[in-house]
């Protein structure tokens, strides 16, 4: 029986499934054998823990190839992880227009729009994307990754800002509040592809 104390979130970008246990408990306990009777029957650990499975094997098929071209790894990662935010946290279903139009977007369909609109700014790549509705409005927590040559970080902030709110109300007619924009990490830009080295 796996007696442990109520959870208690730590990280904000750490994952909270329907069911109320968090997503890295679920994983923690996947990676070190624990087994107990809520994840063997929940609907939501029960994916939780297959999705994981099933990128545990596909990161050991990619460990097992033969060196290829380089490429960027960060890049592999943060497209898997946006892939598997979306699988296990559908979310909740957010307000679009007036109140009398009763039209609905989910979360995680409203997210994906709000990232590539961030990483319409040069350089930035987006990362964790939280959508907490309000009474009429929709606060955004967007994480960022922006170039390491960064003159003024503040002002990318402020563009990535600018772009995700234009991209809420002429693509989705999402009204938002609060757009929270956080540069986690400044990174080297990745190399050009062979063909943009060759042009010219």
């Amino acid at each position: 029986m796996n007696n442990r104390p109520p959870e208690t979130r730590t990280d904000p970008d750490d994952e909270t499934l329907p069911c109320g246990r968090l997503l890295s408990r679920v994983w923690a306990d996947w990676e070190d054998a624990v087994h107990d009777d809520h994840t063997a029957q929940c609907a939501h650990c029960r994916p939780a823990v297959a999705d994981l499975e099933r990128l545990e094997s596909r990161v050991q098929a990619l460990d097992a190839e033969p060196a290829q071209t380089s490429f960027d790894a960060a890049s592999v990662v943060d497209r898997v992880m946006d892939t598997v935010r979306l699988e296990l946290r559908p979310g909740r279903p957010l307000p679009l227009g007036d109140a009398a139009e009763d039209l609905r977007i989910m979360e995680n369909a409203a997210a994906r729009v709000l990232r590539r609109a961030a990483e319409e700014v040069p350089g930035v790549r987006a990362g964790s994307c939280r959508l907490t509705p309000g009474a009429t409005t929709v606060e955004v927590a967007l994480s960022v990754r922006a170039p390491l040559t960064t003159p003024d970080v503040r002002a990318v902030a402020q563009e990535v800002r600018r772009r995700v709110h234009e991209a809420a109300d002429r693509r989705l007619g999402l009204r938002l509040g609060a757009i929270d924009v956080r540069v986690t990490d400044l990174v080297a830009e990745a190399a050009p592809h062979r063909e943009e080295e060759s042009s010219g």
